[in-house]
């Protein structure tokens, strides 16, 4: 699918926004959007003990926020192809600002906040594939790359900005400090988004006369590697991140000062990926999307390969190669993202999407469980050191990997704007 520059509003008196302040007002939005989504994880050990849960009831708020995110990029994505996606990218900013205040005002047991987590959830999908869906019928191919880049940047800023507002409210006060703090994110977010879509066009996509089903689109080879190494991709990405700072926690000989330091690691790697979304999305609309796509996960597969084996190095060099890691595992996702718009038969781009969401952060729900799961067969626990941590990461890798193979097979003619 292509898109043309966004046609003027010639009806309104007053002129349209240019594309970079269109952009910027999108990307601020959408950060702040994000603020909340990381608030739960971050004040995770304390609120095990405030909530009376187990370890069991502390993980199932997180999967219930991880599941609703899902079904709500299905829905909402299918959604977007029908209504539009503006109509949909703006109901789902007031969910989640509405949903992000009764979280913080409501949620003081595990019972209230797995239900107000989950409903959180269902608002946030609205406000990511829907803001992708936008760019691809504002922003032409030359440029489409650099602009999702920006989108996704803005969700990493968002997710570590969460976790430090989160660390600094635990000081301050506590755990109902942190989440108000983060809570003012989505409110912000009503107004950024608003002043950024004010004088965009709400465009549905007319559908052919015959309906394409699944198997058709995905016949289609581009659709296919792009879906599959999407999932691939998520499986290695959701892992690291579940699982890096427990690493680092192992590798340092301790957990001291009560799980902050996994805090500062975990807005280090999100930090490292906004960069990485800005710097290969704007790279693959130099060199192109395949290009691209085959070195970053192909590095990133690497350093899957590697990460676990460095128990016990230096802390310079686990630094150094925590970033590294943080940045390559990130940056194809924009990249994905692109590809997948310029891949889409019109009109069922949301449908794509919606697919390879769910795939997606399936695979990302099960990674870190598998990952787990090798640490037992080892005879570790989550901050032993051992050997079992170079296969934990190693099998992160084989995502990397196949997400590598799929992007090195996507057709050459599809990639001289898309692939490379």
């Amino acid at each position: 699918m292509t898109a043309e520059p966004h046609p003027p509003n010639g009806d309104n008196p007053i002129p349209p926004i240019t594309e970079r302040r269109w952009l910027a007002l999108l990307c601020l939005g959408r950060a702040g959007t994000s603020l909340l989504y990381m608030t739960y994880s971050a004040c995770l050990p304390v609120l095990l003990a405030a909530w009376n849960m187990n370890a069991v009831e502390g993980g199932g708020v997180q999967a219930a926020l991880n599941l609703s995110f899902a079904v709500s990029l299905l829905l909402t994505s299918w959604l977007a192809d029908r209504v539009g996606a503006k109509r949909v990218m703006l109901v789902s900013t007031w969910f989640t600002a509405a949903t992000s205040i009764a979280f913080a005002l409501l949620a003081r047991s595990h019972i209230s906040g797995l239900i107000l987590i989950a409903l959180v959830g269902l608002a946030q999908g609205g406000t990511y594939t829907p803001a992708i869906m936008l760019i691809s019928e504002r922003v032409v191919a030359e440029r489409r790359g650099r602009a999702v880049g920006w989108l996704l940047a803005s969700s990493s800023l968002g997710y570590a900005g969460s976790i430090l507002a989160s660390w600094l409210g635990l000081r301050i006060y506590g755990y109902q400090a942190a989440f108000a703090a983060c809570a003012l994110g989505p409110v912000a977010a009503l107004f950024l988004t608003a002043a950024a879509l004010r004088h965009t066009r709400n465009l549905i996509h007319p559908r052919a006369a015959k309906q394409v089903g699944w198997g058709e689109i995905l016949r289609d080879r581009s659709s296919r590697l792009l879906t599959i190494g999407y999932a691939a991709h998520t499986w290695e990405l959701l892992g690291m991140w579940a699982w890096a700072p427990a690493f680092l926690v192992a590798s340092l000989g301790g957990s001291g000062g009560r799980g902050q330091p996994g805090l500062w690691v975990a807005a280090f790697l999100h930090f490292c990926g906004v960069g990485a979304s800005a710097a290969m999305g704007r790279a693959s609309d130099r060199i192109g999307r395949k290009r691209v796509l085959v070195a970053v996960a192909a590095a990133g597969a690497a350093c899957s390969f590697v990460f676990g084996w460095t128990l016990g190095a230096p802390i310079y060099v686990l630094v150094a190669l925590t970033g590294l890691y943080g940045f390559l595992a990130l940056g194809d996702s924009p990249v994905l993202s692109t590809a997948m718009t310029e891949a889409a038969p019109p009109g069922y781009l949301g449908r794509l999407l919606a697919l390879r969401s769910i795939l997606g952060f399936g695979a990302g729900a099960i990674s870190p469980i598998a990952f787990g799961a090798i640490l037992d067969l080892a005879g570790q626990g989550g901050n032993a050191p051992g050997t079992g941590w170079g296969w934990a990461f190693g099998a992160l890798g084989l995502g990397g990997a196949i997400a590598a193979l799929c992007a090195f097979r996507l057709p050459e003619a599809r990639s001289s704007n898309a692939g490379g």
